[in-house]
């Protein structure tokens, strides 16, 4: 079912999540194959407000010491009462749309400086209960479950809810306006942000285990308890336990949320391995890419584009700035950047003009783009990007992260940190030169000629830096274009008539010796005026 069955993009409980978002997160949260043990079932508080558990001291060094003796023990997937499988199996994406969590008893309700907390129901993907607990002054108290809590306007009931139901996750509403929220932590150990412009998109991960290799199975840690601090300036530290076969972890989330401005989020993880991890993923991101004007001519929608996010820059240890378009492929495919020291990585979405998508409902020119800025030393690795075929909207079909090709042993440990940037542009940093704003491709050729039986066209526009000082008449700007297994025919740049930006068209012709890699920017003698558009061809069939 496609997510436009329904109008627009229905609130789940206040968080503008669609069918796509709910399917994603119930997705990642069932291969988990995880779930909780029992909490016993707390008396709704006399106040009205959620019931407290007892107070307890509280640190994030106390969360990593948990993580590291956990990690010595055998995994042990905590039972779920067949009772409660039978309820929330029932609790699909249209019965979970009738659940609706009363926002007035959330966690700082009505607390200034504070963005309130409110629980998630769980569903049929978030069997795996989590606990949440709040932080005050080095003290920690569990919020007990309470299925009063919930308003139930379908088929389910509170009554129906057994002993061992609990939490789903949470999210932070807007401390000014309690109808929206703007964070939202549900399934595995995914999380996201609406970022500035409102409106949900791509997802984040603390960390992915075996992704994209061929003989293993991904594996996907989830969070299992939270403990949350307000800042009283608006923001929430947030931390939580992980736990899976392979590892556990703990992870520090600190959150931000100015005003219209960039949501970000300071990360601290430490993960400690059970048993051998063949890939470790930091810092991944999730998204969605069906179709862009690159490979338009294989859309059978009636909107111009539909995706999260348009491409995936890399900003290199040396300075170098890359962009890759994303892709929709015919088969699953893995890209690998190597790299030390990076300086960044992020899935953005760089077309913000709504009549290039004309979606009222979901609004895709509003998502926002994730940008992963390293802290400390990253050392040698690589931003890897998994693109896997999909034939609608609903399915998150990208996946990138930082690795490495060594395997991380049982009883290791590994700690990174990084700052997480919610944002609206589509670049990152003071970006000196051009950058890739649209990637086109047609038949190769040349108008009103025999166009040749094979070869692609590529028209690549470039706009920013110093683009605009330069005019097609100087012939001082030149392409540069390189291609593997492949000849490249009629390549040339030019000024757009009346426009500040520079358009580079060139021929390929593949050779069939192997995978066609294209590199191309613009330059003027030795320097290049743009970042380095890279990219993989496949062939289009017109």
């Amino acid at each position: 079912m496609s997510k436009h069955d329904f109008k627009g993009e229905s609130r789940l409980m206040g968080v503008k999540m669609g069918r796509r978002n709910f399917i994603g997160l119930v997705g990642a949260a069932a291969a988990a194959g995880l779930v909780p043990g029992a909490l016993p079932r707390a008396l709704a508080a006399e106040d009205g407000t959620l019931p407290m558990g007892e107070k307890k001291p509280f640190s994030f060094k106390g969360v990593i010491g948990w993580a590291r003796e956990q990690a010595k023990q055998p995994f042990q997937a905590p039972q779920v009462s067949d009772a409660l499988k039978n309820v929330l199996s029932r609790i699909d994406y249209d019965a979970y749309q009738q659940i609706k969590f009363d926002t007035e008893k959330s966690l700082w309700w009505n607390t200034d400086g504070v963005p309130p907390v409110a629980p998630f129901h769980q569903n049929r993907g978030t069997m795996e209960k989590v606990r949440i607990y709040t932080v005050t002054d080095g003290q920690a108290q569990e919020v007990q479950y309470d299925p009063s809590a919930f308003d139930y306007k379908g088929d389910i009931k509170a009554a129906d809810m057994p002993d061992d139901a609990g939490w789903g996750g949470f999210r932070l509403l807007y401390d000014q306006d309690h109808s929206r929220d703007w964070l939202a932590f549900m399934g595995a150990s995914y999380f996201r942000s609406a970022g500035p412009l409102d409106q949900y998109g791509l997802s984040a991960r603390a960390v992915s285990v075996n992704t994209a290799l061929h003989d293993t199975p991904e594996e996907f840690p989830r969070f299992t308890e939270f403990w949350l601090e307000p800042t009283h300036d608006g923001g929430m530290h947030i931390y939580a336990l992980l736990d899976s076969p392979s590892l556990t972890g703990a992870v520090q989330i600190q959150c931000q949320k100015p005003n219209d401005q960039d949501v970000t989020m300071d990360v601290t993880v430490r993960f400690f391995t059970r048993q051998a991890v063949r890939r470790l993923g930091v810092a991944p991101l999730t998204s969605m890419f069906w179709f862009s004007e690159t490979n338009r001519d294989e859309a059978v929608d009636w909107r111009p584009e539909i995706h999260d996010n348009d491409g995936l820059a890399i900003w290199t240890g040396s300075g170098e700035r890359l962009w890759r378009p994303l892709d929709n492929p015919k088969q699953t495919r893995t890209s690998s950047f190597v790299d030390q020291a990076p300086k960044g990585f992020g899935l953005m979405q760089r077309d913000r003009s709504f009549a290039n998508y004309e979606d009222d409902g979901v609004f895709y020119d509003r998502r926002p783009s994730l940008w992963i800025e390293p802290k400390g030393d990253w050392q040698k690795g690589m931003v890897q990007l998994l693109e896997i075929p999909t034939d609608d909207e609903i399915h998150d079909n990208i996946v990138a992260y930082w690795t490495t090709d060594e395997e991380v042993p049982a009883g290791e440990e590994r700690a990174f940190q990084y700052r997480m940037h919610w944002m609206v542009d589509g670049l990152y940093g003071d970006v000196k030169v051009g950058h890739a704003i649209a990637t086109r491709t047609g038949r190769a050729g040349v108008p009103g000629q025999k166009r040749p039986d094979k070869g692609l066209k590529y028209a690549i526009d470039f706009a920013g830096g110093a683009l605009a000082n330069y005019t097609t008449e100087q012939k001082a700007v030149e392409p540069d274009v390189t291609a593997s297994n492949a000849a490249i025919q009629n390549a040339y740049c030019l000024r757009v008539v009346g426009q500040d930006y520079w358009r580079l068209v060139f021929d390929i012709f593949p050779d069939g010796n192997g995978p066609v890699n294209l590199r191309a920017a613009l330059k003027t003698g030795d320097r290049l005026l743009t970042e380095s558009w890279v990219f993989e061809h496949r062939e289009h069939n017109f």
